[in-house]
């Protein structure tokens, strides 16, 4: 959307703003102007977002930083800036139907924790690190892209595309992302529930929530309950990524609508010549985020990721052979009122 070096001209300061009589609400100036209200956006960086999380950083003082778990906790939080822009600017580059971006950091490397950091961010302005990609609908679609995007099996296939730092645009159409039509009404419905409870946590996001049929208060961030969340994300995409029967690796019959996953998605077509079961090839993929592994072992003495998204992963499985639906481990279930803060009118 913006250039951070070409369009600099565009970018006005805290200090600017403060001079010239504009107020801060939130992280959006505005200011009066013969009797019209004008605004001005924040200008979000590729830095200050991460997976399922649009307050991963703030500007404080001049030089960002990661919000505090307290800070993330307070739905009415939202992240500061560098710079602001115009927001004529922001509705003349962007969809006018559109109540939320979203997006991907341009810089990544292969032997990084995460390779792809995918994210949503209210309408703003956005620093041309942070990729945008326009969707053609704005509803649970989106979140289910958004979940795929987060998931470790999406992240172990980019980064058999990935060779240096820049994760373009070029890069990203060779990636294997699972079309709407690959979905069923059942996946929908595990899937978005959670997606939104993890992205739905402040205010400033409720455009998102509502395109996903989700009304009210944001998400509580509650850090265990936020892993369990994405342990099970984790564990349905695998499966949608790597189908399975009861006795090994799913071969899709010729001409069956939708059916070739797998030699779809080159990158993970290998594994099914390298492994007798998708389980083996899951464990195998999990093993190849060392830094995941390496800091799990050091908070709680064994790779805890990898454990318990097999454990989800086994129980669905089973679940799938018995006839059944899997049962959450959450309680309360994802997305459920009890997990949400108290309407604004009653928040301190």
């Amino acid at each position: 959307m913006i250039d951070m070096s070409n369009d600099s001209h565009l970018f006005r300061t805290r200090e600017q703003l403060d001079a010239e009589g504009w107020r801060l609400e939130g992280n959006v100036f505005r200011k009066e102007d013969g009797g019209r209200l004008r605004e001005c956006l924040p200008l979000y960086e590729a830095k200050m977002v991460h997976q399922f999380d649009h307050r991963w950083a703030t500007y404080d003082g001049g030089r960002a930083r990661e919000l505090t778990l307290a800070e993330k906790q307070d739905p009415n939080c939202a992240v500061l800036p560098r710079y602001w822009v115009d927001a004529r600017e922001v509705y003349q580059r962007t969809p006018i139907s559109l109540r939320w971006l979203m997006g991907w950091r341009d810089i990544c490397r292969s032997t990084d924790e995460r390779t792809f950091i995918g994210g949503i961010v209210p309408r703003a302005g956005v620093g041309h690190k942070f990729q945008l990609m326009i969707s053609a609908t704005t509803d649970r679609s989106a979140a289910v892209l958004l979940g795929s995007w987060c998931s470790l099996v999406c992240d172990f296939t980019v980064r058999q595309k990935t060779g240096g730092t820049d994760l373009s645009y070029f890069t990203m159409k060779q990636v294997a992302f699972l079309p709407p039509s690959a979905y069923t009404e059942s996946d929908f419905s595990f899937i978005v529930p959670r997606v939104v409870e993890l992205l739905y946590t402040a205010w400033d996001l409720q455009p998102f929530a509502q395109d996903c049929g989700w009304d009210g208060p944001p998400f509580r961030w509650d850090e265990e309950r936020r892993f369990l969340l994405r342990a099970e994300l984790d564990a349905a995409f695998f499966h949608l990524y790597l189908p399975s029967t009861p006795d090994g690796w799913w071969k899709p019959a010729r001409g069956e609508a939708g059916a070739p996953v797998n030699e779809r998605a080159d990158q993970l077509a290998a594994l099914t010549k390298h492994f007798p079961t998708p389980r083996d090839a899951v464990d195998y993929v999990l093993e190849t985020f060392p830094i995941v592994k390496r800091k799990d072992v050091r908070r709680y003495g064994g790779y805890r990721t990898k454990h318990v998204i097999l454990d989800v992963y086994d129980a669905m499985q089973a679940a799938r052979v018995a006839g059944r639906p899997y049962r959450t481990r959450l309680d309360p279930p994802p997305a459920d009122p009890r997990c949400r803060h108290p309407p604004r009118e009653a928040a301190p």
